[in-house]
């Protein structure tokens, strides 16, 4: 029998988990994900898109099978079997004395320096004051003129294009996303109180922005497998709960669908948007300090 032992032990840095353990905590795990990759994956197959959903697979460049496959935490070791052996294998992990962990030996150069940028951006972006006063205004500064209506084909606009531009004209638009900036319209882009530049994208990063708490997720992928991926769901599922946020704000009608619209053309909606968009923050702050510090301890090994 491979598993003689109680389901966790202890040794003096990290706890060690049985294969009845490690393979429960897969199991959760791939049951927890697929509530996001199978739908993902079915739609994939239909050739079919989803406006809201699918940005969590193809904006964020991390495969459903990455995400489903789990890996220990950094404090956690694995009892050596041939299943463990078979599922964490080099040069990401490393068999000594019984004991298969984490080999950060393996870790490259380049990889060191993706990991110290990470916490250069997160470090940063969590010391600066959280603006709440952007109000989701850039998925309408996207469709600005209407040129490029990106999700015109399944989700119409739910405003007539004319009440939409008079809304991004009515509002200081307030966007400091680089990546939610670069899809604004020719048009819009000059409305936007900083004019955003790649060459600077991390320094204008502050803590109440939606896309910058949703790009946790990427900074926790960046950091895959050392980081593990309790770590890494936390991420996705509150880049996962933002992205609704983000496109029930947004001037698409997306009723058809199951979301209903955060009118933030009106008083109520800006409010009702600025307390979620807090409240999320909540949750993101928590977690950018736990992926500080878990991504530190891998630097520091």
């Amino acid at each position: 029998m491979l598993d003689t032992q109680p389901a966790t032990t202890h040794t003096s840095d990290a706890r060690l988990l049985t294969f009845t353990a490690w393979h429960a905590r897969a199991a959760s795990h791939l049951e927890r994900v697929q509530r996001w990759t199978l739908p993902y994956k079915e739609r994939r197959s239909r050739h079919e898109k989803h406006p809201v959903h699918d940005f969590l697979f193809q904006y964020y460049m991390y495969s459903p099978g990455k995400l489903e496959a789990w890996h220990p935490a950094p404090s956690e070791s694995l009892a050596d079997s041939p299943q463990a052996r078979d599922r964490f294998g080099a040069p990401e992990y490393r068999v000594d004395a019984g004991v298969l962990t984490h080999d950060l030996g393996a870790l490259s150069h380049k990889g060191r320096e993706q990991l110290h940028e990470v916490v250069d951006v997160l470090v940063a972006t969590q010391s600066r004051p959280a603006n709440f006063g952007c109000y989701g205004v850039h998925e309408w500064a996207m469709v600005y003129k209407g040129d490029d209506v990106r999700h015109a084909g399944i989700a119409p606009l739910r405003l007539p294009q004319e009440e939409v531009d008079e809304f991004v004209e009515s509002r200081p638009v307030a966007c400091s996303h680089f990546d939610a900036y670069r899809f604004f319209a020719p048009e819009a882009k000059p409305l936007n109180r900083i004019q955003l530049e790649w060459s600077t994208r991390h320094e204008m990063e502050q803590p109440g922005c939606i896309h910058a708490n949703m790009d946790l997720y990427r900074w926790a992928y960046t950091a895959m497998p050392w980081i593990g991926s309790d770590l890494l769901l936390d991420c996705f599922e509150l880049a996962a709960d933002l992205r609704v946020l983000d496109m029930e704000a947004s001037p698409y009608d997306l009723q058809d669908l199951g979301f209903e619209p955060v009118r933030v053309e009106t008083p109520d909606g800006r409010v009702e948007y600025q307390r979620r968009q807090r409240e999320f923050s909540v949750r993101a702050e928590a977690l950018r300090a736990r992926l500080i510090g878990a991504v530190k301890g891998v630097l520091s090994d």
